[in-house]
């Protein structure tokens, strides 16, 4: 294997520094494009959300990759901003945090089903553009069988415990009361959009949607039988709702302190509150300060979830150790695999060696009858298979041993298997 991870997620990193990594999905093909050029890397795949950004590759020849380097040439970033708050994994370590990402269990709320669509949807993008392709296809596919394994043999997800109710808990802490509340949905996050629906459920009463693409906010409107803003209106309209649910993925904070002024002017100081589920922000942090605007973002939806984690912690524990055997059996049968090139190829050397001593030693046999050419055949093939028997059985062996790369070179160099080796893998990607 020749895994790699690196990132930051909300353990890690507070949201001011997650959201100066955060890529928008618009520049995800491009950032993965970039990836795969840079040094070492052969694959690679970058997942951003609203509590991680991190990037996997495989890289090349087993030498590695400064990905620490890509970071911060790709972000523009100094090591003094971005060092304290990464983290890095290889081989074996980098498999087992791809599965637990993929299964919920490091999420803010372990057992929430988001994160699963959105490395689903990180996959798709670099597989489209070609920067997943052999091995992390592998990996990335083995994590969502892993994904789904958990969820079906642990109750881990079955809690109600999410972003959305959570977010209804506050709402009614500061409110009391939700019936008759407006809600504004601003963005079309899958999380502010289950927000908003938890919202309704509990007894507000209608909701506006704002989206830059009109149609979309006109769609989901319709789901919600609530009304259509254009994006251009927000700040015109946007102090008739209570609870304003924000996620737009705009490069900067889109209310801002003096926004706030104006809506409580408007609302004869009637509070506010708001959701911030964007990284970065859409909500200036000083629009806190303000008597009667409460704003919430992801980190403080985190502090408030934890509370509720520990009547997740056992089925927690029985997801970590489904995902501890699925990464050692994933780790035996890509190390399997990285054997079976050369078994095929030691078994093609000596069969070629074989059928060309029969076709030299024919003539001087002269004509064999039918019998005879049975016998010449499986005598030769019974010398060959004990010769290949040793090797091929230290090869399967190694397979499940960190020396099997020095087996590996050791069989093909007293076989003189180099040549076909270079051959084999001069085409496009890996062939195992």
């Amino acid at each position: 294997m020749r895994f790699q991870l690196i990132g930051v997620n909300h353990n890690t990193a507070p949201v001011e520094v997650r959201e100066r990594l955060a890529i928008p999905e618009s520049r995800l093909p491009e950032a993965c494009k970039k990836l795969t050029e840079f040094p070492g890397i052969d694959e690679g795949m970058i997942l951003s959300t609203c509590n991680r950004v991190e990037i996997l590759a495989n890289t090349k020849n087993g030498s590695g990759a400064d990905l620490r380097a890509f970071l911060k040439n790709y972000f523009q970033l100094n090591s003094a901003d971005l060092d304290k708050h990464l983290y890095e994994y290889h081989e074996q370590e980098a498999v087992q945090h791809m599965f637990r990402v993929a299964s919920s269990l490091d999420s803010m709320v372990v057992g929430e089903p988001q994160i699963l669509g959105q490395v689903k949807e990180a996959y798709a993008t670099a597989r489209a553009v070609g920067a997943v392709r052999a091995q992390l296809d592998q990996l990335v596919t083995r994590a969502f069988a892993v994904a789904k394994r958990v969820r079906t043999e642990t109750a881990v997800g079955s809690s109600s415990v999410s972003i959305a109710s959570v977010a209804v808990d506050l709402a009614k802490k500061i409110f009391g009361n939700l019936a008759g509340k407006q809600v504004f949905l601003i963005g079309a996050g899958k999380m502010s959009e289950l927000a908003a629906r938890h919202l309704l459920a509990h007894g507000c009463a209608s909701i506006f949607v704002a989206n830059r693409t009109y149609e979309r906010a006109v769609s989901l409107a319709y789901k919600f039988r609530g009304q259509a803003i254009h994006f251009e209106d927000l700040h015109n309209t946007c102090d008739r709702a209570d609870i304003v649910i924000t996620s737009t993925g705009a490069p900067h904070a889109i209310f801002r302190r003096e926004h706030g002024e104006l809506f409580l002017s408007r609302r004869k100081n009637r509070p506010m509150f708001f959701i911030d589920i964007a990284v970065p922000r859409d909500v200036d942090p000083a629009m806190n300060k303000l008597d009667g605007v409460f704003v919430y973002d992801i980190d403080d939806l985190q502090q408030a979830v934890a509370s509720h984690v520990a009547d997740r912690r056992k089925e927690a524990e029985r997801a970590e150790a489904i995902v501890t055997l699925e990464v050692e059996r994933f780790q035996a049968r890509i190390q399997t695999l990285d054997v079976v090139p050369t078994i095929v190829s030691l078994q093609d050397h000596l069969e070629t060696i074989r059928q060309a001593e029969i076709d030299r030693v024919r003539g001087r046999l002269g004509p064999m009858t039918p019998e005879q050419e049975l016998a010449v055949e499986a005598l030769t093939r019974g010398i060959v298979n004990k010769i290949m028997h040793t090797p091929i059985s230290a090869l399967k062996s190694a397979a499940r041993e960190p020396e099997a790369t020095t087996v590996i070179d050791l069989v093909r160099r007293l076989f003189n298997l180099q040549e076909k080796r270079a051959a084999k893998s001069g085409g496009s990607g890996e062939t195992n």
